[in-house]
């Protein structure tokens, strides 16, 4: 799937994947907890989501362009979902408001509707998972 198709997803599609890899988190840290590195937590989602039957790719590296000045690798994504969903993981106690503005930046710069901050470090999954949107609206909301 291009760049370009991304943007033409439809809404149900993109929450179909959402709920898929909340599915999968929610049971990775059910079974295992917290504790574990963060690197732990990404192979364990990227494998779950590959045998749920979603494309998933590790530290893509992304490069911007800013005022003329290219920065080849500006940030990575831990795990981009179906070219079009963000996943960040943390592994920490308590999330902090950076870290949900890490991901908006990361949406915009991409181009993306939407994404997830998933930290298992938390006591509840519940607890550590956030949604964040660019001009994004889900079906129904």
């Amino acid at each position: 799937m291009s760049h370009e198709d991304t943007k033409m997803l439809h809404p149900d599609r993109l929450e179909a994947i959402t709920r898929s890899v909340i599915d999968c988190g929610y049971h990775i840290h059910r079974d295992l907890g917290p504790g574990l590195l963060e690197s732990a937590y990404e192979a364990l989602l990227a494998a779950a989501l590959s045998n749920a039957g979603l494309s998933v790719r590790r530290q893509v590296s992304v490069a911007m362009n800013y005022r003329g000045i290219a920065v080849d690798n500006a940030f990575k994504v831990d795990l981009l979902v179906e070219d079009t969903l963000i996943i960040e993981l943390k592994s920490i106690e308590r999330l902090a408001p950076v870290h949900a503005k890490q991901v908006l930046t990361y949406l915009r710069l991409m181009q993306l509707p939407l994404g997830l901050l998933m930290n298992f470090g938390q006591t509840t999954f519940k607890d550590g998972l956030r949604r964040v949107a660019n001009d994004y609206y889900a079906p129904g909301g």
